[in-house]
This record gives structure tokens, sequence and C-alpha cells, in this order.
């Protein structure tokens, strides 16, 4: 597998296991607030899956800002 192939499915693999540890957090910081709830499994699954879809929506808006008006680093 040519070098540029393997770096995108590097950085794939690592753009998920750490979107799984960082909805991990989230769901454990959420159920721990909520553990007195009846429905805290529920509440902080909520949290973590709508924590996850804002922060990849609100990421790749970042990304294009930087890639449009970024200037930083560039030659």
């Amino acid at each position: 597998m040519p070098n540029a192939k393997k770096s995108r499915v590097r950085h794939l693999a690592k753009a998920v296991t750490w979107r799984v540890i960082a909805s991990g957090t989230t769901f454990l910081l959420a159920w721990f607030f909520f553990q007195d709830d009846a429905q805290a499994v529920q509440k902080a699954t909520s949290v973590a899956v709508a924590e996850s879809v804002l922060k990849m929506a609100l990421y790749y808006f970042h990304e294009r800002a930087w890639y449009r008006y970024g200037k930083l680093g560039r030659t």
C-alpha cells in the first residue's frame, strides 16, 4: 500500500478512535451528573450523541474557515 494511502487510513483510524474516546468521556461525565435520575443512561447517551454530531459539524466548518481564511503556516 502506498504511503499516501496508509496515511489516509491512519488519519481516519485516529479520527474514529479519538471520537470514541471523546464521546465515551462525555457519556461518563453526563452519567455522573445524572446518576441519581432513573433515566441516567438514556440522558447520558443523548448528550454523548448530540455532542458527537455537533462537534463533528463544528470541526468541519472550523477546518473550512482555516482553509479559506487561515494564512498561518502557509508560504
